[in-house]
């Protein structure tokens, strides 16, 4: 089994981690003996004692710098430091398909504060603890939707380009301090907030399952075992890259 657990003590703090993704991202890690922070807009600390092994949760808005550092702070002062972060809040469920005309800029401001700047604010946040530890491992989620440019979802599309490209200078810029740096696209996952779309969303399902290669819908646990992965010693030569999880309607 790949063990994630690095060389330095700390906590791994998952964020959007409440449901979905992220919490089957916790879950991965908690079962392998890791002190799990869950950080979500509401819900953490219900999911961190649903969670157990001794996981901790905290609300944050990752689009408010102020909190993002007090939860980091608690994360390092509750496990002993900061091991592993995972970027994993995002808004997209929410979103509604239209032409690029029609977005509202309020609606495109909220998109990047979360999906961009909320990654920014983490990293920054997780690297003061990370640097001086000489260790650490980041995960960002991106999208498989960055190499399709799928119509109707300009500033998705455009936020999760954004974080594969911030990856690739993260990578550089912590690589001296033994920080790796790695990001994971998804293709259409079958999370809470997709389950919750009804009828339409069940057709995108049918209509993408018919285009991979590998058949059958997308799990949480599917891009959680991604993320332990890049975060683990097996993944050890790998920094600055992103690996796409769509069941190969994307090959690099």
């Amino acid at each position: 089994m790949n063990d994630v657990k690095t060389d330095s003590k700390g906590a791994v703090v998952v964020t959007g981690a409440a449901q979905g993704i992220g919490y089957a991202i916790a879950e991965r890690f908690a079962a392998l003996g890791q002190r799990v922070v869950i950080a979500d807009l509401r819900g953490s600390e219900a999911a961190a004692q649903k969670l157990s092994h001794g996981a901790l949760g905290f609300d944050v808005n990752v689009g408010n710098a102020a909190q993002v550092d007090a939860m980091m702070a608690f994360a390092a002062e509750q496990c002993g430091g900061v091991s592993v972060l995972v970027n994993n809040a995002g808004i997209y469920t929410s979103l509604t398909k239209r032409p690029f005309e029609e977005i509202d800029p309020e609606e495109w401001r909220q998109v990047f504060n979360v999906n961009v700047e909320g990654v920014w604010f983490c990293c920054r946040a997780a690297a003061r603890y990370m640097k001086p530890a000489g260790n650490g491992n980041i995960v960002n989620i991106a999208s498989a939707v960055v190499s399709k440019g799928t119509a109707g979802f300009l500033h998705y599309v455009a936020s999760k380009a954004a974080v594969a490209a911030m990856t690739r200078t993260l990578a550089r810029e912590l690589a001296p301090f033994g920080v790796r740096v790695n990001t994971v696209s998804p293709g259409f996952t079958q999370s809470d907030g997709v389950l919750a779309g009804g009828a339409a969303r069940e057709k995108q399902s049918a209509d993408i399952r018919l285009q991979r290669l590998v058949q059958r819908d997308i799990a949480p646990d599917d891009i959680a075992g991604a993320v332990l992965y890049l975060a683990g010693p097996d993944a050890g030569m790998l920094t600055g890259q992103n690996m796409v999880v769509d069941g190969g309607m994307t090959m690099n």
